[in-house]
């Protein structure tokens, strides 16, 4: 079983994408276990302080380095991690084969930022990876916690009612999915192709690696290596 811990200043944003389809199952199967701590329950005072204002001025609020040392201590203390994540716009994209990787870890820590960001004392001491999942900046790091685990949980052998299915997924091979059809196989007078009817695997398999490379180059060139786009 893969558990994945998460801090976060917001955790009831969290309390929608953990309850249903694909990670649902996952829980249900006793496959992921995911974990959401609230930072505020380290804060310190009254108001559980975990936020004050940064060193040299500017706007915006950081999130103070002892809040998180203590949380990441005491969850420290029930088991090592096998990586401590901090989500934040510039750190490594996150790419399919991270995700593939951590799917076969046993125990993460994710650290959602928030406001400026945390402490670099604390991604100094502590973080051993940092992602991104765009190049862009939201509120909080608890959406972009959310994507990593659905990114990482319905990799999970026994997650996906189908073995093959996250292997066929874009990204998998460094190529775009190929189209996909269902049924009724003419609609609005457009037709599925027609070797996709045809029941012949090996020749289905072809088209849909050339239509999958095809997307690729025309959508994801970036995508290919020098020797796929020769």
């Amino acid at each position: 079983m893969l558990q994945i811990d998460i801090l976060a200043v917001i955790p009831g944003l969290l309390d929608g994408p953990f309850s249903h389809s694909i990670l649902q199952r996952a829980a249900s199967k006793n496959l992921l276990k995911v974990r959401v701590i609230d930072l505020k329950l380290y804060g310190k005072g009254n108001y559980h302080q975990i936020d004050d204002y940064a060193f040299g001025g500017g706007a915006g609020m950081v999130l103070m380095p002892q809040p998180l040392a203590d949380a990441i201590r005491d969850l420290q203390a029930e088991a090592p991690y096998d990586d401590i994540i901090y989500l934040t716009p510039d750190g490594s994209p996150l790419k399919q084969t991270m995700a593939n990787h951590l799917s076969l870890k046993s125990r993460l820590l994710l650290i959602c930022g928030h406001y400026k960001g945390i402490d670099d004392r604390v991604r100094q001491k502590f973080v051993t990876k940092e992602i991104s999942i765009g190049d862009y900046v939201l509120s909080g790091g608890e959406l972009a916690a959310a994507v990593l685990v659905d990114a990482i949980g319905r990799l999970i052998p026994g997650v996906l009612s189908d073995e093959t299915s996250a292997l066929t997924d874009s990204f998998q091979d460094q190529l775009l999915a190929p189209p996909v059809f269902t049924r009724p196989a003419e609609w609005e007078g457009m037709n599925v192709p027609d070797i996709l009817l045809s029941g012949h695997e090996a020749k289905i398999e072809e088209w849909r690696y050339e239509q999958a490379l095809e997307r690729t180059k025309t959508r994801r060139p970036d995508l290919l290596s020098e020797d796929e786009e020769g």
